[in-house]
């Protein structure tokens, strides 16, 4: 390997000091290789398929129709572009930091600190929304199984009628405790619960295609183009997470080979999975009947069977599904601000590993209380289409670390490298543009004040605690220290 290098004057970090400090070739940052690539693609599967479609379905099909399926295929379509520079860039630079040490071995310290920022809205926001649509399918459940459910005061925050949503909090201290055990018991999990999911899903597929109706997709697009546009942005919410495969970097067995394979296996499952879902569901009862509808697959089953039993079976489905998204976007949430905190751009806290579960605890119980908070006393609809631009974001900054990375390090080592270089990841910023204007001006405002007070964060206490900075200052005091002449 290279020796690491620094770039001082663009506070640029070599992927061979990202490398090297994680140890991503070695054992990892006090962290133990324990994930297979079938635990990988389980992780990616139980990072993207929850609330999105569980919950986020009615919200797609209320603004595109029976047209959702083109809306998930162009939301697909963008993804697999950015999955592309994904998949290069987590085999070549195999570490914890994902999107955010991408971006600063490409792109520089700055926007680094910036994507890293943006990734706190993607994983904060997505968690607590995601833990809150637990909560109604938890009641759906008793419901099926009981005949009662919780009272709206433990079930919803105060905006929407409630006291404090404790389902959600139930669930994101359930995912704290596997995390701080250890990845390989959270790996077994969340595989578990992915396998258990996609059953699920199917057996609803096979339940909706039973009762189709081809007049149930007509009119096609009610809402024209402009519906299925405001659709893709929507929809786009649902495959959320697949990011998160390249923040087990050090955790991966063989990284450089399986990150990009579990990558591009699990958006091209998940794309396949959402229109067959999204065909069954609007085939069966129609798109009107979908749109808008809480716990929609449970009700589609509940129609179609004229029983809940079916529906309390796609609630169970549900529970488990959205419970497995909460643990493993934690998990990347967690490795993210670790990697980060390695940098020194944030509080050393978050980069203790315990030595007895190799596992960042006190990092993974902070993320905890911070998700918890939003997810207990706050109605989130008001921010999702803000973490969505943050998203994009995100992956365009990726998109385009792969064209500065292959200029400025055309011998790093790349186990799998973007197709149609630079078509594809020139595309792949194009249809992130594309989905960020149809978040609409007011979401802009809102983005551009987040970023705002990012950049204020980095400059109060990220640049100044930078140890890529302090490295370099020292390498520069020893080499004017070498250059004085000796006294005699």
């Amino acid at each position: 390997m290279p020796a690491p290098t620094l770039r001082p004057t663009r506070r640029v970090k070599s992927p061979e000091l990202l490398i090297a400090e994680s140890g991503a070739d070695l054992d990892g940052h006090g962290l133990k290789r324990t994930m297979g690539l079938f635990q990988l693609i389980c992780f990616g599967v139980g990072a993207i398929v929850g609330t999105g479609i569980f919950v986020g379905l009615s919200d797609s099909v209320a603004q595109a129709g029976p047209a959702v399926v083109v809306s998930f295929i162009l939301a697909a379509i963008t993804c697999v572009f950015t999955a592309f520079a994904f998949a290069e860039l987590g085999g070549a630079i195999p570490v914890s930091g994902s999107s955010y040490s991408f971006a600063y071995a490409g792109l520089g310290e700055g926007t680094a600190f910036l994507v890293g920022w943006c990734l706190l809205l993607e994983y904060g926001v997505s968690v607590s929304a995601v833990a809150v649509g637990w909560s109604q399918y938890v009641n759906e459940l008793l419901g099926s199984l009981t005949g009662a459910q919780l009272p709206a005061a433990l079930s919803a925050g105060p905006s929407d009628g409630g006291i404090v949503n404790l389902p959600a909090v139930i669930v994101i201290a359930l995912a704290s405790v596997l995390l701080v055990r250890g990845v390989r018991e959270s790996a077994r999990a969340t595989a578990t619960m992915a396998v258990l999911k996609l059953v699920v899903l199917v057996v609803f597929c096979a339940v909706g295609f039973s009762a189709f109706q081809d007049g149930n997709l007509t009119p096609f697009s009610p809402a024209g183009l402009g519906g299925i546009g405001a659709g893709t942005t929507a929809a786009f919410f649902s495959y959320i997470g697949f990011d998160a495969i390249t923040t087990a970097g050090e955790e991966a067995k063989n990284p450089r080979r399986n990150i990009p394979i579990a990558i591009l296996v699990c958006i091209g499952l998940v794309t396949l999975l959402y229109c067959a879902v999204a065909l069954a569901a609007i085939g069966a009862i129609g798109g009107d009947e979908v749109g808008g509808r809480p716990a929609a697959l449970s009700y589609v089953v509940n129609e179609v069977t004229g029983s809940s039993v079916g529906g309390g079976v796609i609630a169970f489905g549900a529970v488990v599904a959205i419970a497995s998204v909460v643990l493993a976007v934690m998990y990347g949430q967690t490795r993210i601000l670790m990697s980060m905190s390695r940098d020194g751009l944030i509080p050393r806290v978050f980069e203790r590993v315990s030595p007895r579960t190799s596992t960042p605890v006190a990092g993974t119980l902070i993320v905890a209380i911070v998700f918890a908070i939003p997810a207990a006393f706050a109605s989130l609809d008001s921010v999702v289409n803000l973490c969505t631009i943050g998203t994009l974001a995100v992956m365009a900054a990726v998109n385009i670390a792969v064209i500065a990375l292959r200029r400025s390090e055309p011998g790093l080592a790349r186990t799998f490298r973007v197709p149609l270089y630079p078509v594809v990841p020139l595309l792949g910023v194009g249809f992130c543009l594309y989905l960020m204007y149809e978040t609409g001006w007011t979401t802009w405002i809102q983005f551009a004040c987040f970023l705002a007070a990012g950049l204020l964060v980095y400059v109060l206490y990220g640049r100044r605690n930078s140890r890529l900075a302090a490295r370099a200052a020292a390498t520069a005091t020893q080499a004017v220290a070498d250059e004085v002449p000796q006294a005699v």
